[in-house]
């Protein structure tokens, strides 16, 4: 798909892009990668689940796109390296605060699409993704890195499972954290939240041409590391 950003402007940088649906694995296995490689993680979903939640708690519409819009350029959104070893990748403050495991609320997971598909939303948040992407010596995680984001990163991988393996690992993942989950209502939401993100006119969910997809349904976490770090050393990033 064509790009927001021109790939041909600028070159190559040493940034891995990493999508995929949702519960696909990119958060596990970009952690794991970043700490191999010395890179910063950057799940980009924070900021979109970071919007959504703000949107909730001011008691605006989520079906209002400019409201949305106008709260997604004025918050303040930071992402720092794990303060606590609760099982965070990064802490993820909205305007100071720490809201980190806020955002990964039910009521965040069902509403995140609806936002997250908003043009002016993609445009505020993609700028500041972007500008932290260029930096280089970063694993981005997310659903548009490779096809709009960042054209530029040396490796674009997308990673992939069938919705039932995807809801399966997100239902264990909350149980072990203590979080209430039924696995039906998981998996209903994550094919929603698909067809929702592959739908969407701005920046649709899928694998950028020259992209490397890797299906993890019968792969385990290190199978699925050891492939992009493969992949990783054959781009000249290790």
């Amino acid at each position: 798909m064509e790009s927001t950003f021109h790939a041909n402007a600028e070159p190559k940088v040493d940034t891995i892009a990493l999508d995929g649906p949702a519960a696909s694995g990119k958060s596990t296995v970009g952690e794991r990668l970043a700490e191999r490689l010395g890179f910063l993680f950057f799940d980009t979903g924070v900021m979109y689940r970071a919007v959504t939640l703000a949107v909730l708690e001011a008691g605006l519409d989520v079906g209002d796109e400019e409201a949305c819009t106008k709260l997604a350029e004025a918050i303040q959104i930071d992402v720092r390296p794990p303060s606590q070893a609760d099982g965070r990748l990064n802490d993820v403050l909205i305007d100071g605060l720490d809201r980190t495991w806020e955002i990964r609320s039910p009521q965040v997971d069902g509403n995140v699409s609806v936002v997250s598909a908003y043009p002016g939303v993609r445009r505020a948040l993609s700028v500041k993704q972007r500008a932290i992407g260029m930096r280089g010596q970063v694993v981005m995680a997310g659903r548009d890195i490779g096809t709009v984001v960042l054209p530029e990163a040396r490796l674009k991988v997308y990673l992939d499972a069938p919705v039932e393996e995807r809801a399966r690992r997100r239902h264990i993942e909350r149980m072990e954290r203590g979080e209430p989950s039924d696995y039906e209502e998981v998996l209903a939401g994550l094919k929603v939240r698909d067809e929702i993100d592959s739908t969407r006119d701005v920046a649709p969910l899928c694998a950028a041409d020259d992209a490397e997809v890797i299906d993890s349904d019968r792969l385990d976490v290190d199978a699925v590391y050891e492939k992009i770090l493969s992949l990783a050393e054959e781009r000249g990033l290790v």
